[in-house]
């Protein structure tokens, strides 16, 4: 990765985050966010193309080393007019909902 995060970048990211970072807290940040970018670039560089993909690290307690893992099957969804039936306020296309964020 040859991006490195700036403090123009921090100050962006604390907004979207809805954090109020000082002056003393962002240093430690612009370092902690350039070491994460850092590490993953050396994650990128490893040979992976042997590895199984895993859907989880280990396996699940109790399972006597067999998944218990449910198969991906498809299946129906509700219908929109009965998911609508049951939300509190809604024009029948779309959940209405109050607003949170103040800006």
């Amino acid at each position: 990765m040859t991006g490195r995060v700036s403090v123009e970048d921090v100050k962006r990211i604390a907004e979207l985050a809805n954090l109020e970072l000082t002056p003393e807290e962002s240093g430690p940040m612009l370092h902690d966010l350039n070491a994460i970018l850092e590490y993953v670039a050396q994650l990128n560089e490893l040979d992976t193309a042997g590895v199984t993909p895993l859907a989880q690290v280990g396996e699940l307690p109790g399972a006597g080393g067999v998944s218990v893992l449910r198969k991906d099957e498809r299946v129906a969804g509700l219908g929109r007019a009965d998911v609508m039936a049951q939300a509190p306020e809604t024009d029948q296309a779309f959940f209405k909902v109050p607003k949170v964020i103040e800006r």
